[in-house]
């Protein structure tokens, strides 16, 4: 039968040396402020950064999956507290605010602001500064838009746009203003609505407005079928955010923009 260990066959050690390396995070650290609604945008991040060395901390933001001008205004007051509790007392590289039309709303400056009051050493990037940032990058004037958002919604978003210097000679909309119905809306559907709106010969790319959006792993496809530059809120975001952290990796199998600098 076997002896019960006694307290002075207890070893305890304590003290054992170890080195430490950099970390998950040796080569950057992105922050993301995530809608407590959205769906796709941390899968898509998952799906497109598989580099050693880069990881990515989220947090959630509170609002309403009801897209409104008023429900996306109301995120404004919890943007810096949602970003302060992104590994707190570790340095951030990027943080990036993950609602297109909420940035567009509240105002791109008005976010930075928000972002780096409790995050002054990150670089910050929404959606919508990620898509103009990407539409320079691929020397796209001519905007073929494509979002999921009502009518009311979609006149602050091409208002926007154009504000910016770019023009928008095509627009489309799924008119839809539930975010976890948009969640939902398939490849083939967003596919199919890319084109159309890419085929016009007054278009030199497109863009695909919300985080709700899955359409990422679908760019190369459109990219090849239309012979013109496509891009998403979380394709150029992802995009975006890497390059601010000067991760300048090439990553294949993501479409035209994922190959250059920002």
């Amino acid at each position: 039968m076997r002896k019960k260990p006694s307290q002075q066959d207890f070893i305890n050690l304590t003290n054992l040396p170890y080195t430490v390396d950099g970390g998950i995070a040796e080569r950057a650290r992105i922050g993301l402020v995530v809608l407590a609604s959205d769906h796709s945008v941390e899968y898509e991040y998952q799906q497109v950064v598989n580099i050693p060395g880069v990881a990515i901390y989220q947090s959630r933001i509170p609002n309403s999956p009801t897209v409104t001008p008023e429900s996306l205004r109301a995120m404004e007051p919890y943007i810096t507290d949602r970003t302060d509790i992104i590994l707190p007392g570790v340095p951030l590289d990027v943080v990036a605010y993950g609602c297109t039309s909420a940035s567009i709303i509240i105002g791109e400056e008005r976010v930075f602001e928000l972002i780096h009051t409790a995050r002054p050493e990150a670089k910050a990037t929404t959606p919508i500064t990620a898509a103009f940032a990407a539409f320079r990058a691929t020397h796209c004037q001519r905007i073929g838009v494509l979002t999921p958002y009502s009518d009311e919604v979609n006149q602050f978003i091409k208002r926007y746009i154009e504000s910016k210097g770019f023009e928008v000679p095509v627009f489309g909309s799924f008119n839809q203003d539930d975010d976890n119905l948009v969640a939902r809306i398939s490849a083939e559907s967003m596919q199919d609505a890319a084109l159309k709106i890419g085929r016009h010969d007054n278009v030199d790319g497109v863009f695909v407005s919300c985080t709700s959006l899955r359409l990422a792993h679908c760019v190369a496809d459109i990219e090849t079928a239309l012979g013109k530059p496509v891009t998403s809120s979380n394709h150029a975001m992802i995009w975006h955010s890497l390059r601010l952290a000067n991760i300048n990796d090439e990553i294949a199998g993501f479409g035209k923009l994922f190959t250059l600098p920002a």
